[in-house]
C-alpha cells in the first residue's frame, strides 16, 4: 500500500519496457515494436499517476499553480494530458517537432531537456528512498519533487501555448459571466415553477435544451448588462454568442413587445418544446 513501493514497481516496469524496445529491431519486427510502444505509453501513464499521488502526499502545499489550465481549450483537458506532455518532451529532445513549427520546437527544447532530466532525477531519488525508508520523504526528496512539479507545469503551459490559442483573461471572464447567467437562470426558473429540483437532480435530458433557451431570454431581458449585453460590440462578447449578434438583436426586439403573460407563456413553452 505504500506509494513509494508502488512507484518502485511502476518504475521497474518502465525500465523493462524501454530495455525491450532498445533491444528490438523495429524494421524486422514492426508489429512487436508497436506493441512495446503501447506498453511503454501505459506504463509511463501509470508511473506519472503514482508520482502525482506521491506529490499530493509529500508536497501538497508546495505544488506549482495549475491555474493556467483554465486558459486551455476544453478538448485538451483530458486525463492523459500529463503523459502526452512527457511524450512531447521526448520527441522535442529527439529533434522531432510534432504538430508545431521547427522554430517553436527549437525554443522549447531546453525546457524539454530540463523536464526530462528532472524526471530522471526524481526516479533515481524515489527508487533509492523506496529501498531504504519507503515510509518517509526527507528534505532532498521533497526538493526534487518541487523542482519537477515546477518544470512540468512550465513546460505544459509553454507547449500548449505554442500549439493553440489559449484563452485570454477577458475570454475567461466572459465565460464566467455565462456560468453566472446560467445559474441565475436556473434559480429564476425554479422560483417561477418552469423547472423542478427533481428534474435537475435527475439530470433530465430536456434541460440541455431548456436552460440555454431560458438563459437567452434572461440575458436579453432580465440581466441586460450581462454576457448577452447588446450594448457591447460583437468583438466584446463571448465567442459563444458573438456569431449570433444580429439574431440576438432581433430576438430582443421581439421579446420587448410581449406582455408579462405572453412572456410567461413563451418561457413555459420553451421548457417543453423539442
Amino acid at each position: 500500500p505504500r506509494l513509494l513501493s508502488q512507484f518502485f514497481f511502476a518504475d521497474e516496469r518502465v525500465t523493462r519496457v524501454v530495455a525491450e524496445i532498445n533491444g528490438l529491431d523495429a524494421e524486422l519486427d514492426p508489429q512487436q515494436y508497436l506493441v512495446l510502444l503501447n506498453q511503454l505509453h501505459l506504463s509511463q501513464a501509470h508511473l506519472l499517476a503514482v508520482l502525482e499521488r506521491i506529490m499530493e502526499e509529500c508536497i501538497p502545499t508546495q505544488r506549482h499553480s495549475r491555474d493556467y489550465l483554465v486558459k486551455f481549450p476544453e478538448e485538451l483537458l483530458v486525463d492523459n494530458l500529463g503523459n502526452h506532455m512527457l511524450f512531447a518532451a521526448e520527441c522535442l529532445l529527439a529533434g522531432t517537432f510534432l504538430e508545431m513549427e521547427e522554430s517553436d520546437g527549437a525554443q522549447l527544447r531546453p525546457q524539454a531537456r530540463n523536464l526530462l532530466c528532472s524526471l530522471e532525477l526524481v526516479r533515481t531519488v524515489l527508487r533509492e528512498q523506496s529501498l531504504s525508508q519507503p515510509s518517509s520523504y526527507p528534505e532532498p526528496v521533497r526538493a526534487v519533487l518541487i523542482q519537477f512539479d515546477r518544470l512540468f507545469a512550465e513546460f505544459e503551459l509553454s507547449y500548449v501555448s505554442s500549439l493553440v490559442a489559449v484563452k485570454s483573461p477577458d475570454e475567461i471572464y466572459r465565460q464566467q459571466e455565462i456560468i453566472v447567467l446560467f445559474c441565475e437562470t436556473v434559480e429564476r426558473a425554479l422560483h417561477l415553477g418552469y423547472l423542478t429540483q427533481e428534474m435537475i437532480d435527475g439530470y433530465e435530458p430536456l434541460l440541455m435544451f431548456t436552460i440555454p433557451r431560458l438563459a437567452i431570454i434572461s440575458g436579453l431581458l432580465i440581466y441586460p448588462e450581462g454576457p448577452l449585453s447588446l450594448e457591447r460590440s460583437p468583438e466584446e462578447m463571448s465567442r459563444v454568442f458573438s456569431p449570433f449578434y444580429n439574431l440576438l438583436k432581433k430576438i430582443r426586439d421581439l421579446l420587448r413587445v410581449l406582455s408579462a403573460e405572453e412572456l410567461c407563456l413563451l418561457e413555459r413553452s420553451l421548457c417543453t418544446a423539442e
